[in-house]
């Protein structure tokens, strides 16, 4: 989910209601119409009941990839603290147990600590970027998974979702949506927000860019302290 911002900005002039910036984990382009994106996909084998963590390039920061058999059931609570303030969250590990699995495990490992959110975009979509440790939007844990999708995803505010540079290449990079959005199904949504957390993140995106674009490092930066299951 990094969108560089030439790019971005070329693409903006052509962006309608139905038609958003994708959301990639090494670069961006613009979204494809909803009808074309790929076919749902899931790490977890039904059968067994296991993910797969293929390592996957050089780790940001060490982390360690989690174990193949999710322990996180139904509704899981938990809060990322940030330098704005806390953000309650709520993860469906029955509909994504891998991600969710997988987030919770970089969370346990600090992976999250003190790094900052690299990325605030402000028109045509309105999301959060937050998950790299190195600051660029290239960085990940030295692992990778697939999507967990049904095709029906939407991404209103509140939504919590994996960014990614193309099918099953999640990582560590995630979105928060904190206005209604437009983007194809192609993007693992693991969990919500509060209302309340939603208009932390809101405000953060009132406050635009470093640079004053769409598409940027924001103005006030923001930094994750800790990320903890409840």
């Amino acid at each position: 989910m990094r969108l560089t911002p030439s790019l971005l900005r070329r693409s903006l002039l052509a962006l309608t209601a139905a038609a958003a910036l994708a959301l990639a984990g090494c670069a961006s382009n613009p979204a494809s119409d909803p009808a074309s994106a790929p076919a749902p996909s899931s790490t977890a084998d039904t059968a067994s009941g296991t993910c797969q963590y293929p390592a996957d390039g050089q780790a940001a920061k060490q982390a360690d990839a989690p174990d193949a058999e999710p322990t996180a059931a139904g509704e899981v609570s938990a809060t990322i603290k940030t330098s704005a303030g806390d953000l309650a969250v709520t993860l469906d590990a029955d509909k994504t147990p891998c991600t969710t699995n997988s987030f919770l495990s970089l969370a346990k490992q600090t992976y999250f600590d003190g790094t900052q959110c690299h990325r605030l975009t402000t028109q045509g979509i309105f999301v959060l970027q937050c998950g790299d440790p190195s600051g660029t939007g290239a960085g990940g844990p030295g692992y990778s998974f697939a999507d967990e999708l049904s095709g029906d995803e939407t991404y209103g505010a509140g939504t919590l979702a994996m960014a990614n540079a193309g099918p099953d290449t999640n990582g560590s990079q995630f979105f928060i949506v904190y206005a209604d959005s437009e983007l194809p199904p192609n993007y693992t949504v693991f969990g919500h927000l509060d209302d309340a957390s939603t208009k932390i993140v809101a405000g953060i995106g009132a406050e635009g860019t470093k640079d004053g674009g769409p598409d940027g490092a924001p103005k006030t930066p923001v930094t994750l302290l800790q990320v903890t299951q409840d």
